[in-house]
């Protein structure tokens, strides 16, 4: 058991550290900042092992390390199915779908974000825009690391929720407002790291929390139905696995979530095709350490600690109870870097997503003209914008999160299973067929999105992963049909170019 006064002394010795440590990365990463190419991607600045690990730090967020452990301290062995899906099945989705998007990604001058990637594959403008507005959903997503990080805070040390919320906040804004992808890249490759151990480290730590020497998961499994034989079960009574649909379209969501802007983003990132291999190895290695052992240590905590009033809590409390001092002082550094560095590649992504997918195409044509004259001004000015939609984000975030939320995990998938529900037909069929078009992108785009926006919103499906499945059917269902009913005329095989204007 953690000494309470010298834990807080060393997590804020920590914090101080991390904070001078992530600053002067900040710093550095000034220099590849001066233009949007720079701030969004930092493009050929770095390592493709290091935006592997990015990868995989960024995929390892609030949700995976508290909101996926608080559903395993609540619901048990069944939470293992989003466990799984998410090694083998994000991963596999990045394999299948990373080669391809990079090389699509590097005509006209090249995308700088998933809706610019549109765009250019569809030769519209309006793609790009209201996909751009869709990924203003990932808001919720940046809640949920902003409710990770404040209960962590408040679990471990003590510190008011308000002030956990402020702090985190603050910290990730000001590096990445001087810094950008340079600073966002080599801070994950940090955090990333320490998040692999601690991982590994909490489920090692199963052998004496629990016991049973080698056989500490057998040890686990009977104390657990002992508790409940619900908790052993393939499939929960309730919650989000309570039916074997529901479980498939949590593995749907997993199979489709590198897809998300924050992470595909990272693709783009890659200077050369080779180093694409690196760069998919890496992301395996780091998804695999980060996603497959921290659940069970909220398993654990169900049978050691069966009474914590939030299950969102039961790491941070795990942790505090299994480990001495110094070492939980260095485990909750894991999770706030878990947390963080999913936040800073959310705020990252939507800032320059606002710049580039919003403000240039709706608005800088006005304010600069269209002439080849006005590139540089429009370029100033777009990076002026996404770092002030970068401020704005940061201020409504934390004002959201001020409110906990009953479930981490559900907050967290309510705006990622928006914006899939509209880019998952667009791209998967954009890959893979040649007839995809404009006019058929931009209905399932709608279709889909506004489907999934219904169904949640107006509680005609409280399951959100059942709403994201049929959202994503009805998304593909209107591109094939509208694909096939449209004029070949209107096909885009091939980009026309950096099109002006909604088309």
């Amino acid at each position: 058991m953690a000494d309470k006064t010298f834990l807080i002394w060393a997590i804020t010795a920590f914090l101080l550290l991390y904070i001078v440590v992530i600053l002067w990365i900040g710093k550095l990463g000034a220099k590849h900042s001066k233009n949007m190419r720079g701030y969004s991607l930092a493009r050929g600045q770095v390592s493709p092992w290091v935006i592997g690990v990015s990868f995989g730090a960024t995929f390892a967020s609030a949700n995976l390390f508290l909101g996926v452990p608080g559903w395993a301290y609540t619901y048990g062995a069944p939470t293992l199915w989003w466990t799984f899906g998410c090694f083998a099945l994000t991963w596999g989705g990045l394999v299948l779908f990373a080669r391809k998007f990079w090389h699509d990604g590097q005509r006209n001058g090249g995308a700088l974000t998933l809706p610019h990637w549109l765009k250019i594959r569809y030769n519209s403008t309006a793609i790009q825009v209201i996909v751009g507005f869709l990924t203003l959903f990932n808001i919720y997503y940046i809640v949920g690391q902003n409710v990770g990080l404040a209960t962590t805070f408040e679990t471990i040390m003590g510190l008011p929720y308000f002030w956990g919320v402020v702090l985190g906040v603050v910290v990730t804004i000001a590096y990445l407002f001087v810094g950008g992808a340079y600073a966002q890249y080599i801070g994950d490759a940090i955090q990333g790291i320490l998040m692999c151990v601690c991982g590994v480290v909490l489920f090692g730590s199963l052998a004496w929390t629990i016991g049973g020497g080698w056989n500490f998961l057998g040890e686990l499994g009977a104390r657990l139905n002992a508790i409940d034989p619900a908790l052993t079960a393939p499939v929960a009574k309730t919650g989000p696995f309570y039916s074997w649909m529901a479980i498939l379209s949590i593995e749907w969501l997993l199979f489709t979530f590198g897809l998300l802007p924050h992470l595909m983003n990272k693709v783009l990132s890659i200077d050369k095709e080779e180093g694409l291999r690196p760069f998919i190895l890496s992301s395996g290695i780091t998804l695999f350490l980060l996603s497959c052992f921290a659940v069970f240590a909220g398993m654990a905590a169900r049978v050691l600690m069966p009474e914590l009033p939030s299950a969102d809590a039961a790491i941070p409390a795990y942790i505090e109870h299994a480990f001495p001092t110094v070492v939980v002082a260095i485990m909750v550094g894991g999770l706030l870097s878990a947390i963080l560095s999913t936040t800073n590649s959310l705020y990252l992504g939507m800032s320059a997503i606002i710049g580039n997918d919003i403000f240039k195409p709706l608005i800088a044509p006005f304010i600069y003209g269209k002439s080849e004259d006005s590139e540089v001004q429009t370029d100033k000015g777009t990076l002026l914008v996404s770092r002030a939609g970068l401020l704005v984000i940061g201020v409504v975030s934390m004002v959201m999160s001020f409110k906990r939320p009953d479930s981490l995990a559900l907050l967290t998938q309510f705006g990622i299973s928006a914006i899939i529900s509209g880019v998952i037909a667009p791209i998967t069929l954009g890959y893979i067929w040649k007839r995809a078009n404009r006019t058929g992108a931009l209905v399932s785009t709608l279709g889909g999105a506004g489907c999934y926006i219904v169904l949640s919103t107006f509680g005609i499906q409280n399951n959100v992963f059942i709403a994201l499945g049929i959202s994503s059917i009805l998304g593909f269902a209107l591109m094939i049909a509208v694909c096939l009913v449209t004029s070949p005329q209107s096909a885009s095989e091939k980009s026309a170019g950096y099109a002006v204007g909604l088309e």
